[in-house]
């Protein structure tokens, strides 16, 4: 040993020096190689369970939208073709119709007066009538022709009521001499460019010979009209008397609102075709490739192509109702569900590529993707600031261990050893430090040894985190992805809804409080003279709130649709709902039918809030009556109507409870009298402007103060059939 002024070389405290800036440089290097080694590991780690989540992400967002997917298209494609089926059953009814009355004018002939039924007059210009028609050299004077047309001619009467009251755009009744008596609103069509009136083969008419031929209820094949040119389908019915053919009767379906609805399905990205018996397409959304309409001798019979499994896909949906079937066609694949119209033997297809149907999934897994990279950049600053951190601390300790090494070397050097031991010792699974007895030495080495305590849970609490808030993100955004999506198709969104008509003005609006809204509003024609109007508020929030919603509004406009009262719709959707209604939803609802031409109404309240109703020149006052219980509380439930009656200039307005109960900061409610006075602000405006003015008001009341609920508003403004929307403009 030797001494140098005050410090021993080779001594003990150069043996503490040496051993402690040794111990010192062992834990750098090993809690270097740890962060290192722990870096891979989390990196790993967090690479692996990405990989898991983007897996779990792609499989859960497709068996959910396959679930969807399942109950909306199908059901879509149901109801569509269901209501094309109603449609074609109007034209059996009517011809059915005219079938029994023409057998009890032959079963008893000497019953009945003889009525003259004329030619049809050149230049008259529209207009319901009657018109006889005949083949070329038919002479309808005969007086065996003339005694049969007398007798028809007491069907007219009730053919003028079938035309009025039924969705067909023609219905007549032909005789085996060659005439016929026809009842339509175009009676200028049966003139040529000349003037004169055309002679028509009546006997070889594809309908006349068809129905004897079957001596049953036969339709046409979709085919042009004969005198409009329009696309059409003919419905016809032979009647025989005494085994003698004595008249066939039969009645003309256009099909342009058809082929408009089908063509217009194609602007979603999904696409309607209908296909007859012999598999051929009369009708469809596409203009390309083998779903195209062709003409009847070039069509295909896709029941027997190239392509096996679209053979039988058809031919299952010409005969049943399908679920989900994935096809592929032209190196396309497409989720396709078919429905039939079993009264023409056709069947309604409807179609999406899946690759529209993926893109949920791919959006989900962009916007995880972004998440994920904001993430790990935070995860490896952080790193970076605590390795930067820790180097500090342990050249502080050095430093001062260099110092105090030796006063210090036996309570240095046994817990850094202790320390180096257990940091060597973190891997794997095992990868927290943990502060223990031994190194609570009251000084920098237990600042080090708590320092890696710290950031060892830190960087395992981290970790846990970026799990949490992922999965977390995942559910938030796969759920309300799904329910805006599922919403957004529900509401009708166009205004004006129906340019066309002049009659009467609507406008509504939902704003939801959250990103999924309980609330919803419906409005749509019946039929040409009756237009139903639906204000509903179902319990509860989020994505079942919402799939409850859309359950609701398709099963009351289905029954709507089918001609039922308000009450009787209610009362069968009560029905429906409290069938499968385990989560205990229930939905307040307003519903009424007006009559568009007369203005008279009849409306049910189920639970919800009271209508406001404005009469010409007077201000809105709400119509408080006795409501009754809401829909889905319990089975059975009998639903109470009441009458209305809109005068021309008069004004209708409701709501959902998220207007009247609208909160400011002071927890105050806006009211009915709040939504009075916003109603009567300016009680004539249009309806759009009418609705703004009390989301105005509400604005104004709330003053910022958090939205609690939806906010969901209808206006109707009647205008009268004879004003023409003079006051509306």
């Amino acid at each position: 040993m030797k001494k140098y002024k005050n410090i021993v070389i080779g001594g003990i405290q150069n043996k503490i020096f040496n051993l402690v800036t040794g111990a010192i440089l062992l834990i750098l290097v090993a809690y270097t190689v740890v962060i290192v080694y722990q870096s891979k590991s989390l990196s790993t780690l967090v690479d692996e369970t990405n990989n898991l989540q983007k897996e779990s992400i792609s499989t859960i967002s497709r068996q959910t939208m396959n679930g969807v997917l399942d109950v909306s298209f199908t059901e879509s494609t149901q109801m569509q073709a269901h209501l094309a089926n109603s449609y074609f059953q109007n034209a059996e009814r009517v011809v059915r119709m005219i079938v029994d009355y023409t057998e009890h004018l032959y079963a008893d002939p000497d019953s009945y007066t003889r009525r003259t039924v004329s030619p049809p007059v050149s230049g008259v210009q529209g207009g319901i009538c009657a018109q006889l028609l005949t083949e070329e050299g038919v002479d309808p004077a005969t007086p065996e022709i003339a005694e049969e047309l007398g007798l028809i001619g007491n069907m007219v009467d009730m053919m003028y009521a079938l035309y009025q009251s039924a969705n067909v755009d023609s219905c007549y009744i032909a005789l085996p001499s060659g005439v016929m008596v026809l009842v339509d609103d175009h009676p200028e069509s049966k003139f040529d460019a000349d003037g004169k009136l055309r002679s028509i083969p009546i006997r070889e008419r594809l309908w006349y010979r068809g129905a004897v031929e079957k001596r049953d209820l036969y339709f046409t094949d979709v085919t042009k009209d004969l005198f409009t040119g329009e696309i059409s389908i003919m419905c016809s019915y032979p009647i025989f008397y005494h085994g003698r053919l004595v008249a066939v009767a039969g009645a003309d379906l256009f099909l342009n609102d058809m082929e408009a609805a089908v063509s217009s399905s194609g602007k979603n990205g999904g696409d309607i075709c209908i296909i007859n018996e012999n598999g051929h397409i009369v009708l469809s959304s596409r203009t390309e490739g083998i779903f195209r309409v062709l003409p009847d001798e070039q069509a295909q019979d896709l029941r027997n192509t190239d392509n096996r499994e679209l053979g039988i896909f058809i031919n299952t949906a010409l005969k049943e109702k399908t679920g989900i079937c994935r096809v592929k066609e032209d190196e396309t694949n497409f989720y396709m569900a078919g429905a039939p119209i079993p009264v023409v033997n056709w069947t309604l297809v409807a179609m999406v590529p899946q690759e529209l149907m993926d893109q949920p999934t791919s959006a989900m897994l962009g916007q995880y993707n972004s998440i994920e990279n904001q993430a790990v950049q935070r995860y490896n600053t952080g790193l970076s600031n605590a390795k930067r951190t820790i180097l500090v601390l342990l050249l502080v300790v050095f430093a001062i261990s260099i110092i105090a090494s030796n006063i210090l070397s036996k309570r240095i050097v046994k817990p850094l050893e202790a320390i180096t031991t257990r940091v060597r010792s973190l891997g794997g699974d095992d990868l927290q430090f943990f502060m223990e007895k031994e190194y609570e030495t009251g000084d920098e080495i237990e600042v080090l040894a708590d320092s890696f305590a710290k950031l060892s849970a830190k960087t395992l609490q981290y970790v846990e985190e970026v799990k949490r808030i992922t999965g977390e993100k995942e559910r938030i955004g796969a759920e309300l992805h799904m329910a805006t999506e599922i919403q957004a198709s529900q509401l009708p969104r166009l205004f004006p809804p129906f340019p066309q008509r002049t009659e009467f003005d609507i406008y509504a609006l939902m704003d939801p409080a959250k990103e999924v809204g309980g609330d919803f509003y419906d409005f749509f024609l019946v039929d040409d003279d009756h237009i139903a109007m639906v204000m509903a508020d179902v319990s509860g929030k989020g994505v079942p709130a919402a799939l409850f919603m859309m359950v609701s509004r398709v099963l009351i406009k289905s029954h709507l649709q089918s001609g039922e009262s308000p009450a009787r719709a209610l009362a069968n959707v009560n029905s429906q709902l409290c069938e499968s209604n385990s989560a205990g939803f229930f939905v307040t609802v307003w519903v009424a039918v007006m009559e568009i031409s007369t203005g008279k109404g009849i409306a049910a309240n189920a639970g919800h809030e009271h209508p406001a109703l404005r009469r010409a020149n007077e201000k809105y006052e709400l119509v408080v009556y006795r409501h009754s219980m809401a829909v889905a509380t319990m089975e059975d439930l009998v639903f109470r109507e009441h009458e209305f009656q809109l005068n021309p200039g008069d004004s209708l307005f409701v709501y959902t409870d998220g207007v009247s109960e609208a909160t400011n900061a002071d927890n105050e409610l806006f009211g009915d009298q709040r939504i009075l006075a916003a109603l009567n602000r300016n009680p004539d405006a249009s309806p759009q402007k009418t609705v703004q003015n009390v989301k105005d008001g509400i604005d104004d009341f709330v003053a910022g103060a958090e939205q609690f609920d939806d906010i969901t508003m209808l206006c109707l403004k009647y205008y009268g059939p004879e004003k023409k929307g003079k006051e509306k403009a």
